[in-house]
């Protein structure tokens, strides 16, 4: 009897045709690690925390590349894919995971390796910041080109619908952040570039989280409408904190950044003595309130595993590595805003939550390792419809026609329907 094609271990050659996008979690994941080490409250600036911080970011630039160099190995190898992959209704939109995932590298290179050990100087921030707007114009490729994909040669439908819809606009709002971040450093040498960086941020910041807002909307519409999605999908419902909470950091980090840097002219509105300062309150006030947006989605989103996992467990798969991030940024917010108001509250709760984001990310990794090793979790579902498709067409044993319509869930597993 042969194997099973389900389990067999695949080939260096199945493992690259099934590498599908949604890979670059990982390093959204481990990048948002790598920010809370450096970010964290207790032992924070202690050179622990700083190799650890170190550690994870090496980690993630290593997986980075050896992601891109696979992706890039599947569209040559297998040009194909490349469109299939677009018209996929769910492994399209992962495509944003990778500038995402670049943009947590940007942070860390500019607050911990610049400004933490003083490396590299003048060259290196202006290297880093050159690589910021490659992630800020790819960033907008994810976050426009792919939502007129979605419109024009997708098929979608409200009941399908979960959070994954965020993904190509939360791109914005991470490169957001990684400005905020990469602007001091750059006042240090230029004011009017650190201006120019956060002014993007700020333009970056508004256009995606309207977005996110209009999504969330129509996504709770959705839950209200038709249910929480079933099984494995239902982690989706935690991707909101994302958006929400990384805009709430990058409008705090881009707040402080502005006091710090205005006034800088010599006359007109940039040498106004309070104009930092009111924009700094303005933008602390309103990260505040999207924290409380964030914990909401929290509390809706434990609430609605609880309820999936009252009726069984459901399997291990791939997009789990989206639990990670928008945890990881949710902590992250906490601990700028117990930094900013010197709060007991928010910087225990945010530590707290931090450690509980580590965990999440030690068992989402132990268990994708124990999947690599047998190429279980190597799945591509735009691939699988594409040999469905070029298989005769048969009925023997009761069989059914593999000529059939297909639409994608969350997990970007096939619903078939003849």
């Amino acid at each position: 009897m042969g194997t099973d094609d389900g389990i067999r271990k695949k080939t260096l050659k199945d493992i690259i045709r099934h590498f599908v996008p949604a890979w670059f979690a990982v390093n959204m994941g481990t990048g948002a690690i790598s920010i809370l080490f450096y970010s964290f409250p207790y032992g924070n600036g202690s050179e622990e925390m700083k190799i650890l911080s170190l550690l994870f970011f090496f980690l993630n630039l290593g997986l980075f590349i050896i992601f891109a160099a696979v992706t890039a190995a599947r569209y040559v190898l297998f040009p194909d894919l490349w469109s299939i992959m677009l018209q996929h209704p769910v492994q399209s939109l992962y495509l944003g995971c990778a500038p995402m995932g670049v943009a947590t590298m940007i942070s860390v290179a500019a607050s911990l390796i610049h400004e933490g050990y003083g490396f590299g100087g003048k060259p290196f921030i202006y290297f880093v910041w050159a690589v910021w707007w490659l992630d800020v114009a790819v960033s907008a490729l994810c976050c426009w080109q792919l939502m007129h994909i979605m419109m024009v040669r997708q098929d979608h439908a409200l009941k399908r619908m979960t959070a994954v819809w965020l993904l190509p606009v939360v791109t914005f709002i991470v490169a957001s952040s990684s400005g905020g971040v990469i602007a001091p450093s750059l006042a240090k040498y230029s004011p009017l570039h650190a201006i120019i960086t956060l002014t993007t941020s700020i333009f970056l910041v508004t256009i995606g989280l309207s977005l996110a807002f209009m999504l969330l909307t129509v996504y709770l519409l959705r839950l209200i409408v038709y249910g929480i999605p079933p099984g494995p999908t239902v982690i989706s419902a935690f991707l909101p904190l994302g958006p929400m909470g990384q805009a709430g950091f990058s409008i705090l980090l881009a707040g402080q950044a502005f006091e710090a840097i205005l006034p800088y002219g010599d006359d007109g509105f940039l040498s106004s003595p309070t104009a930092g300062n009111v924009i700094n309150v303005i933008c602390t006030c309103v990260s505040f309130a999207l924290w409380c947006l964030t914990t909401m989605w929290v509390i809706y989103a434990l609430l609605a595993v609880q309820e999936v996992l009252r009726k069984g467990r459901f399997p291990f798969k791939l997009p789990f590595w989206g639990l990670i991030f928008p945890n990881g940024v949710y902590a992250n917010l906490t601990l700028a805003l117990a930094r900013t108001f010197d709060a007991s509250f928010f910087r225990v709760y945010g530590a707290a939550y931090a450690v509980g984001t580590l965990v999440l990310w030690s068992l989402v990794a132990f268990r994708t390792l124990t999947l690599v090793r047998g190429g279980q979790i190597f799945e591509s579902p735009c691939v699988e419809d594409l040999d469905m498709s070029r298989a005769p067409s048969t009925c023997a044993n009761g069989g059914v026609p593999t000529a059939q319509r297909t639409s994608a869930n969350a997990n970007g597993e096939t619903e078939q329907r003849t």
